[in-house]
């Protein structure tokens, strides 16, 4: 007996696997949509000694393309350094780094959240490496950015449409 519940099981379990949906997807093309870098400091000059401080802002967003199943997601990054005390900017580094992406078998349900935090953790690899060198090459030392929680982000993001709604 306890060889049929066994059984039975193993038959529940492939089934229930065969049943859940396979999630395909890939990046098709990925590029940079729009990137601004303005050296401050060289135009204007710092007095006194220079100690930047560097704040990242990063917003996420995702388009249906006109082929089935594909997605365009777009990672924004506003990179302000100040120095430290004087609060003058010494660089501002304003990036939009885009994927394409055919997704399928994703519930609808599960899209948007697939979207914004899976294709993005992909694509920060070279959204990393763009802002070191863009950085490095605009006359300061490579800015290396701490990974991105896009899970975190994402929360964030509903909490604040969240916030807007109720104070609409």
């Amino acid at each position: 007996m306890a060889e049929n519940e066994n059984g039975a099981a193993e038959e529940t379990a492939a089934t229930t696997q065969q049943q859940a949906p396979q999630i395909k997807h890939r990046i098709l093309a990925q590029y940079t949509r729009d990137m601004s870098f303005e050296n401050v400091m060289a135009q204007t000059g710092v007095d006194g000694e220079v100690k930047p401080e560097i704040k990242v802002e990063v917003s996420l967003d995702a388009r249906k393309r006109g082929a089935e199943n594909q997605y365009e997601v777009i990672t924004k990054m506003k990179v302000t350094s100040t120095n430290q005390g004087s609060d003058k900017t010494l660089f501002l580094l304003e990036l939009e780094y885009a994927g394409i992406f055919h997704v399928e078998g994703v519930p609808d349900e599960q899209l948007h959240p697939f979207l914004l935090i899976e294709c993005p953790r992909q694509t920060f690899p070279f959204v990393r490496r763009i802002v070191s060198d863009v950085t490095r090459d605009g006359g300061f030392p490579p800015l290396n950015l701490e990974q991105i929680d896009f899970l975190a982000l994402y929360r964030q993001q509903l909490a604040q449409r969240a916030q807007q709604k109720t104070d609409a």
